[in-house]
């Protein structure tokens, strides 16, 4: 079986020196973390590798020799890398060789009392991506996780390189200097206080808001029905986790606290675009005086819809007597609503600058009160909806009641279920009767029910449209995203091998790359806790509701039991 080397391309160029890594035992391959340079103290290096043992919980030690011979090789010096087997004694000892007159390397591996020299596999690997990267799709044991639980629990050991002042130099893939910015440590010292004030202010707001006054029976009602107050509660969630002064235990909240703030602030930006388009050129004006035509338009379009229905629709024969109240009833409150907009008229312009305004706290809650708004303005068409379905739910459930009637059977309440029963003369008599009835009442009903239901679908529909739009605001991972855009190996799936070079005798030379996720994966992984609803009811479901004239409610929180 051949051994494995993994062996990082940083240290390629580093001049003569040990080893310094990690052998797995059970994988029969070996991490390169590091080159460590002459001069040195055998006793000064064992030292600092037990501190490292003990700060990474790690067994890190000296795996061999490494030569980088630019001129003919030194006999004194290849004497020496011979004594310092036996002076840290580590077990596979490793002897890696790059001469520059030849482009392949060689390696041998020595171990006491054998002889046979082994197969030797070089896996070249860049330390920075297996440091920062999260790997995915890999079980905990396997080689590959091992190697990068070994790189990324190995930070102490980079901290020191071949340019400072300690007890040992050493060439990693930091030997070009530490990575930092004015900048960056700038932003770590102002984020403190920044979030211990903007935590404060959240939890303010959300006592307030929980505060007894408001959440009693008339009030509590009003916000769970307001899209607005749903999203203003999630946003204020969000800010309490983005500014929380915690340190993120693992990758997960991590990933979670960087997606949410990247949420919140892609979310602010749109908003204050939104408030840049408004109040330009007067368009808040301009929204207020197209309002008020367009509430007439659509009262006329009613007014001539109904006009339809009591006539002779598409040649229909109604039942002239309750087509004539069914119309009359639905033209009051179109009435009512016609009277509702032009009691608002002189207010809607003022009520659309402040709507405006609320844009700054982000484009989801714009979006929330565009949806509570067209709401109130469809409220009717609500109405009608009810209206129609109730009564057609009534017809439809006095007819299969009926039916059960005619075959004898009924439906026993108690046990849920249909049982048989015996019925006298006079019974079948009223049963027929009403039946008849409501068999020829039921057109003219389903007609207004089928109107309806279609003008309430095509409401729910464009409802439904900006409520997934504030979804996606809300869960997409931006953030994961934009890491797997720019840095695509920080969300690793896995790796794959490229041959580099291959000669008999001679030690396979491969490169390990990172495979990185997905972008569907990516948002499976990453997408942030849903927002308050989801969808109810299957197709199959919702199609037998419709026919039967029950309401329809397509969305729903989460707490919220099933009808």
């Amino acid at each position: 079986m051949a051994v494995k080397i993994f062996f990082p391309t940083s240290c390629s160029a580093a001049e003569n020196g040990l080893l310094i890594g990690r052998w797995m035992a059970d994988h029969r391959s070996a991490v390169i973390l590091a080159v460590l340079h002459f001069p040195f103290i055998p006793g000064n290096v064992k030292c600092y590798l037990a501190q490292l043992q003990q700060s990474t919980g790690l067994n890190l030690s000296v795996l061999g020799t490494w030569s980088y011979w630019k001129a003919e090789k030194d006999e004194k010096m290849q004497t020496f890398f011979d004594d310092l087997s036996s002076i840290f004694n580590h077990q596979p000892w490793l002897r890696i060789v790059r001469d520059t007159s030849s482009k392949f390397w060689d390696c041998n591996i020595e171990r006491s009392g054998s002889e046979d020299q082994e197969e030797v596999i070089l896996l070249y690997c860049d330390q920075r991506k297996l440091m920062l990267s999260e790997l995915h799709f890999v079980t905990e044991k396997s080689e590959i996780a091992s190697v990068f639980n070994t790189v990324a629990k190995s930070r102490p050991l980079f901290s020191l390189d071949k340019y400072d002042e300690g007890p040992v130099k050493l060439t990693h893939w930091q030997s070009d200097g530490m990575e930092a910015s004015i900048i960056v440590e700038l932003a770590k010292h102002v984020s403190f206080p920044l979030c211990t004030f903007l935590s404060l202010f959240a939890s303010l707001l959300t006592n307030f808001f929980s505060a007894r006054i408001l959440s009693g029976k008339p009030l509590s009602f009003l916000w769970s029905k307001l899209s607005t107050c749903e999203q203003l509660g999630k946003r204020l969630e969000h800010l309490r986790l983005v500014t929380s002064t915690e340190r993120a235990k693992d990758h997960t909240q991590f990933m979670r606290k960087s997606n949410t703030f990247v949420s919140l602030l892609l979310d602010m930006v749109l908003g204050v675009l939104l408030i840049s388009w408004l109040y330009r050129e007067n368009r808040i004006g301009q929204l207020a005086n197209i309002l008020l035509p367009v509430a007439d338009r659509v009262a006329l379009e009613l007014q001539e819809l109904l006009q339809w229905l009591m006539g002779a629709p598409a040649g229909l024969k109604m039942n002239k007597a309750l087509d004539e109240v069914l119309g009359r009833f639905f033209m009051y409150h179109i009435h009512l609503w016609i009277s509702y907009i032009r009691l608002m008229s002189p207010f809607i312009e003022s009520i659309l600058w402040y709507i405006g305004l609320s844009a700054c706290l982000g484009l989801s809650l714009a979006l929330s009160i565009l949806s509570d708004i067209i709401a109130l303005l469809t409220f009717h068409i609500y109405c009608f909806y009810v209206y129609g379905a109730r009564l057609y739910c009534f017809k439809m459930h006095g007819l299969s009641s009926l039916w059960r009637l005619f075959r004898g059977k009924k439906w026993n309440v108690l046990r849920q279920r249909v049982d048989s029963c015996s019925y006298d003369l006079d019974q079948l008599f009223l049963g027929t009767l009403l039946f008849i009835i409501l068999l020829f009442l039921l057109p003219t009903t389903a007609l207004y029910y089928l109107v309806f239901t279609l003008l309430r679908l095509l409401v729910v529909v464009v409802q439904g449209v900006i409520q997934l739009t504030i979804e996606l605001l809300n869960t997409l991972p931006f953030y994961a995203m934009a890491l797997r855009l720019c840095r695509s190996y920080r969300l690793a799936a896995g790796v794959k091998f490229r041959m580099l070079e291959q000669q008999s005798g001679k030690p396979l030379r491969l490169l390990m790359q990172i495979n990185p996720l997905s972008y569907g994966h990516v948002i499976q992984i990453y997408r942030l806790p849903t927002s308050q609803y989801y969808p109810k009811d299957s197709w199959g479901t919702l199609c037998k509701k419709l026919f039967i004239g029950e309401l329809i409610y397509p969305w729903r929180q989460k707490g919220d039991k099933q009808d």
